[in-house]
C-alpha cells in the first residue's frame, strides 16, 4: 500500500483522512509508514475517502482471473 501517494493524489491531508476515518492523525501516519495496517473493516471507508477501490489500495489493477 502506498497510502501517502494516494492521499496526496486525492489532495487530502493526513488530518482530513484521520477525521473522515474517525482515527487519530498518528494512526494515518502509521499506515503511511507501514508501521501498521488499517483493519479490514476500515478498508471500504478508506477506499471511499481516497476515491479508489480496495484493490487499488493494495496495488492491484484488477482481480486475478478465475482458474
Amino acid at each position: 500500500m502506498n497510502l501517502q501517494k494516494m492521499r496526496e493524489a486525492a489532495g487530502l491531508t493526513q488530518s482530513s483522512v484521520a477525521k473522515a476515518m474517525g482515527v487519530n492523525v498518528s494512526t494515518v501516519t502509521h499506515w503511511e509508514n507501514n508501521d501498521a495496517m488499517p483493519r479490514a473493516a476500515k478498508l471500504p471507508k478508506l477506499a471511499d475517502v481516497l476515491g479508489c477501490s480496495i484493490d487499488e489500495l493494495f496495488g492491484r489493477d484488477s482481480p486475478p482471473a478465475a482458474g
